[in-house]
């Protein structure tokens, strides 16, 4: 057998030094990152353990029945969240109804150059900075200047179609519908961005292969690239699902903050989060804790519906 040379034996070493220190730095990195994922679990757990300990009066005066129950008397101390639920819940799927068409249509057209790209560049750049303007701000714009424009039209639509449950109530100022239709302004940019990341990251193959086999560009469209982006899709409705169950200032400066539960979209409502932000600064004793219970409510729906988002997302992956 040969002996390595000098030159040959420091090669050796440098190059076995330089693997060692890669595997030390993949086990650094391994355990950060492990750290770093119990750390937010543990947040987690000390969030819910916050709310829940000052939420147990109420828990134990009202329990389950608190969810179900219409009546908000500080006076009395009698408190029930259904109203808030409903509303919070309500006022998501009306939002939802108008931001998913409008989103992903939006995200299609910016992802398949329908025009040159010096003009969809500035357009998406405009639309991700719809995130970036606080809640207020937008509250301040539904009740000076969007509400005041769609108010003719929903009383309009009140006169023609009044006989419809949903629309039965004449509508004013502070309703429900309109905190939705700028509930929906606001979640567009989740939706967007993200289905058009989607819709972008498509391979450039399946494109090819569908023009290939003579299909028009919107069968393309509708037939291919939207199935294939269609996990992806459904995450960024759930993400702005979650965005919207949470939102705060916007809807407590909209929805009218009424404690009854009205059928009608054109009619007052009122939400978990609004509640909070309207009473918590006042609040003492039972009511503090029956808000923190509304809280501890919110919590595990967003919790729920993370967990479904991701229930969804994995069977579609698993499709495709």
């Amino acid at each position: 057998m040969t002996s390595l040379t000098t030159a040959q034996q420091e090669t050796l070493i440098e190059s076995s030094s330089k693997f060692s220190g890669v595997r030390l730095t993949d086990r650094i990195f391994y355990w950060l990152t492990v750290i770093l994922a119990i750390g937010i679990g543990l947040v987690l757990i000390w969030i819910t353990y916050s709310l829940l300990s000052i939420a147990i009066p109420a828990i134990a005066s009202f329990g389950l029945g608190f969810l179900a129950s219409s009546t908000w008397n500080p006076v009395q101390d009698v408190y029930g969240a259904f109203p808030q639920i409903y509303g919070t819940i309500l006022s998501s799927f009306i939002a939802l109804l108008f931001a998913i068409p409008l989103g992903v249509g939006v995200a299609i057209f910016l992802s398949e150059n329908f025009l040159p790209r010096k003009i969809l560049t500035p357009i998406a750049f405009t639309v991700e900075l719809l995130a970036a303007i606080p809640s207020v701000v937008y509250g301040m714009w539904g009740i000076f200047i969007f509400i005041p424009a769609i108010l003719p039209l929903l009383k309009w639509v009140n006169n023609a179609f009044g006989w419809v449950p949903i629309f039965s109530t004449s509508p004013s100022t502070r309703q429900l519908f309109a905190a939705s239709l700028v509930l929906a302004i606001m979640i567009l940019p989740t939706i967007i961005a993200i289905s058009r990341d989607t819709m972008i990251s498509i391979p450039p193959q399946l494109r090819q292969g569908a023009y290939g086999l003579g299909a028009t560009r919107w069968e393309t469209i509708t037939k291919v690239l939207v199935p294939a982006g269609l996990s992806g899709i459904i995450g960024s409705i759930m993400l702005a699902l979650g965005r919207a169950l949470g939102e705060t200032m916007a809807l407590a400066m909209l929805v009218g903050n009424s404690n009854r539960i009205n059928i009608s979209w054109f009619a007052p409502a009122s939400t978990i989060s609004a509640l909070i932000a309207n009473q918590f600064g006042e609040a003492s004793g039972l009511q503090k804790s029956a808000l923190f219970y509304e809280a501890l409510v919110l919590m595990l729906l967003t919790l729920a519906v993370n967990v479904l988002a991701e229930f969804i997302v994995g069977r579609f992956q698993q499709v495709e």
